[in-house]
Order: C-alpha cells, then sequence, then structure tokens
C-alpha cells in the first residue's frame, strides 16, 4: 500500500536550500519515492494552518519510507538540510 510524506518547510537559505532539493531527488528515486508536489501555489481551505511550502513525495509502501529516512544517502543531507530549513513532516498510508 502506497505510503505518502508531507513535508512543510520554511526555507531560511534560499541558495543552500537548492543544493539540498538536487542532491534529495535522487536519494527519493533510489528508494521507489517520487515527488507528487513540490513547492507548488498552495491554499488554505479551512484552518488556522499556515504552510509556508509544501512537498508530497509517494513511495510504495512504508516499509520504502522508512528505508529512504534511515538511509545514508539521505541522513547525509541532514547538515544541509538544518541549515537551509525548518521542516514538519509527516507520514501517513494510503488507501
Amino acid at each position: 500500500m502506497a505510503a505518502y510524506v508531507i513535508i512543510d518547510v520554511e526555507i531560511t537559505d534560499v541558495s543552500l536550500y537548492g543544493q539540498f532539493m538536487e542532491q534529495v531527488t535522487p536519494t527519493v528515486e533510489n528508494h521507489g519515492g517520487k515527488f507528487v508536489a513540490r513547492g507548488g501555489a498552495l491554499q488554505v481551505i479551512e484552518g488556522d494552518w499556515t504552510p509556508r511550502r509544501i512537498a508530497l513525495l509517494e513511495f510504495p509502501s512504508v516499509e520504502q519510507t522508512n528505508a529512504w529516512l534511515a538511509s545514508p544517502e539521505y541522513n547525509a543531507l541532514n547538515d544541509i538540510r538544518t541549515r537551509s530549513s525548518n521542516i514538519n513532516m509527516v507520514t501517513v498510508v494510503g488507501v
């Protein structure tokens, strides 16, 4: 069953975050994932959530999502990500 990763990103260093985006895509793809949405226009429909930039990733399974999150290649990018952004991230299983 598909699993989705929803990420709300506040970019604090645009140039450095650009490096992260270039390097993170292959790590997602190497674990069977793909970006479904990445920084497109968004509209809050209800509630007081104020997302800044949304990324939505799809993986074939929760196991593959977890393998990506635990992978050495993704974790090698933690320094760049934390210096260039603040994130909130959740995983949800599809129907």
